[in-house]
């Protein structure tokens, strides 16, 4: 569990990123320079929460995957709509070309007035796929970050950052986007009026079958026990269910597994897919249920799946936002 926490994110230099291209590929390897990344073993805090209150009952939270986000202006007037306190966000931009060299998640933050606690799941050695090259202005990356994020109107209590377990999959042969990193989950603790919870922000890996995916969850509800004995935990984010299974959600394992570890699964009409053809993945026929809550301690009522539209009809992401109400703990 990775708990140092900096104002800004270092970033490696160009020439640094450069040598990942020559890492011999094998995960010994290729976890040798991770660890000696400041980078991938912090989790940078920034904005102002707007409250100093607990949260109080009922309350919704807010999960998306926001395909690099694009749009942040327009992403965070969409949140903004569902008046969550709480959103996990993923796929997360800082410093990239595609989306012009900014930093969305601040942005975001800002917008909404929340504190946010950001972490590196990849450094992107290239500038994305051939639908990503037709956004990029310039033919660098400045920082070449995409991560995860948790932001609330209250303050973030012990933030933390979990790296899955894997196989380094976009290391090994990561096609048009080679990367370096892993997936992994930032969380934080938040404050109610019954007392704290665990909220979770995470992205499960993609580029695999369901038995991968379980054993990311269950490792991943090991270190919260481990760490966050007996306490509430959100877990929310794209957990890429039915990659690899023709689309069958309910091929994964990682259902039984964590509905066995006392969690509950919302996602909304389970007859409702949770991704559409966007800007960057046009991919009309694609439809799939990815994106969930799992928890455990805490009383949910109605989970919504919530278009990802602007007021123009064009797509933010080609996940849409997904939201849960916490009517209380358990």
């Amino acid at each position: 569990m990775i708990e140092k926490s900096v104002s800004i994110l270092s970033v490696p230099s160009q020439e640094t990123r450069a040598g990942f291209t020559t890492i011999e590929r094998s995960i010994a390897a290729h976890d040798a320079v991770m660890a000696a990344l400041p980078e991938m073993n912090s989790i940078e805090i920034g904005g102002e929460p707007s409250s100093n209150e607990p949260l109080a009952f009922p309350f919704a939270v807010a999960a998306w995957n926001l395909e690099r986000c694009l749009f942040a202006p327009e992403s965070a007037t969409h949140l903004a709509a569902t008046a969550a306190p709480v959103v996990l966000l993923s796929e997360m931009d800082n410093g990239m070309a595609r989306t012009g060299q900014r930093h969305p998640t601040a942005e975001v933050a800002a917008t909404l007035r929340m504190q946010y606690a950001y972490g590196v799941e990849f450094i992107e050695l290239g500038l994305g796929s051939d639908t990503e090259l037709e956004f990029c202005k310039d033919d660098v990356n400045e920082k070449g970050f995409h991560g995860n994020a948790v932001m609330a109107k209250v303050a973030l209590s012990q933030p933390f950052m979990i790296r899955l377990w894997g196989e380094r999959l976009w290391f090994m042969d990561g096609g048009d986007q080679p990367r370096v990193g892993e997936r992994f989950a930032i969380g934080a603790l938040i404050e109610t009026e019954a007392g704290p919870f665990v909220a979770v922000s995470t992205h499960l890996e993609s580029a695999t079958t369901a038995p991968y995916r379980e054993r990311q969850v269950k490792e991943l509800i090991d270190a919260l026990d481990e760490a966050f004995p007996a306490m509430p935990v959100l877990i929310g984010g794209d957990l890429n269910t039915g990659n690899h299974a023709g689309g069958d959600f309910e091929a994964e394992g990682l259902f039984a597994m964590s509905a066995a570890r006392g969690f509950t699964r919302h996602g909304g009409p389970i007859e409702l897919m949770t991704t559409r053809p966007s800007l960057i993945t046009r991919w009309p026929e694609r439809a799939m249920k990815l994106d969930w809550f799992l928890t455990r301690g805490l009383k949910i009522g109605e989970s919504r799946i919530i278009p990802s539209l602007d007021a123009t009809g064009r797509p933010l992401s080609d996940h849409d936002l997904i939201t849960c109400t916490v009517e209380g703990f358990e």
